[in-house]
């Protein structure tokens, strides 16, 4: 009994094609597209399952959906001499109403339900254009970077400028203010003197011409003198009275 035909669109159809050079992962997409109404249960195989990693490598595709597929070819000493036997293959099967188990869904599958399509790989080294345009394009963007560059030193020159500029402007204000400051000091001084020769002059007229600096002293004196007149008048009168009793 013969297999059904595949009801995936697969593409590319037949090839993945890996360009070198193989110093690192090269990887190419392969699309899987569901054009039917049901969903489709997939699973990728190859032939060298350590040389390549899928991701995703197994799953179900939704009805009028597609999904890619990465395959990733892993480093390796390329022998352009050597025909590449690797091989992949997808196969697919129409997923059950209610699908929970995937594993058990291709484990109860019959050979009749089961549809494959196989792809062989090919390997390619870039050709002398596809150098020479590499070339070209790092040339281009060194360039670019080169350019980058030289644009930010050219614009750095200017703003430091500007800044030096600025702080010259500041110094300058310093300096004219510091003047200022130092003239205002020397009028403050200057008027300082000058009050002080102008009361010196003040207080020794004063000193002279004030008559209350000395009637202090004279009414010391006469208020000083004054008891001592009491006292001699009471004695002449003591005297009088103590005479006149005695004789």
């Amino acid at each position: 009994m013969s297999k059904s035909e595949q009801v995936l669109i697969l593409d590319p159809p037949s090839d993945l094609r890996f360009k070198g050079p193989f110093t690192d992962v090269v990887t190419t997409n392969l699309k899987l597209q569901n054009p039917s109404d049901k969903k489709v249960c997939f699973k990728v195989k190859t032939t060298a399952p350590r040389r390549y990693c899928v991701r995703p490598n197994s799953g179900i595709i939704e009805p009028g959906t597609s999904i890619t597929v990465s395959v990733m070819l892993q480093p390796f000493d390329y022998d352009p001499s050597e025909k590449s036997k690797h091989k992949f293959m997808v196969q697919t099967i129409f997923a059950p109403v209610n699908v929970s188990d995937l594993e058990a869904v291709w484990k109860d599958a019959k050979l009749e339900d089961l549809m494959d399509s196989k792809l062989r790989c090919v390997f390619e080294l870039p050709s002398d254009n596809d150098r020479m345009n590499d070339i070209d394009a790092s040339k281009a963007g060194a360039i670019l970077n080169a350019n980058k560059v030289d644009g930010l030193s050219a614009t750095r020159p200017s703003c430091s400028s500007l800044d030096d500029t600025e702080v010259k402007k500041l110094i300058e204000e310093r300096k004219r203010l510091q003047c200022e400051a130092s003239k205002l000091a020397d009028e403050n001084r200057q008027l300082k003197d000058s009050s002080v020769r102008m009361r010196s002059p003040l207080q020794s007229e004063s000193c002279v011409s004030n008559p209350h600096v000395i009637v202090p002293r004279d009414h010391s004196s006469s208020s000083s003198s004054l008891p001592s007149l009491l006292v001699v008048i009471a004695a002449v009168f003591l005297g009088f009275f103590l005479g006149k009793f005695i004789l």
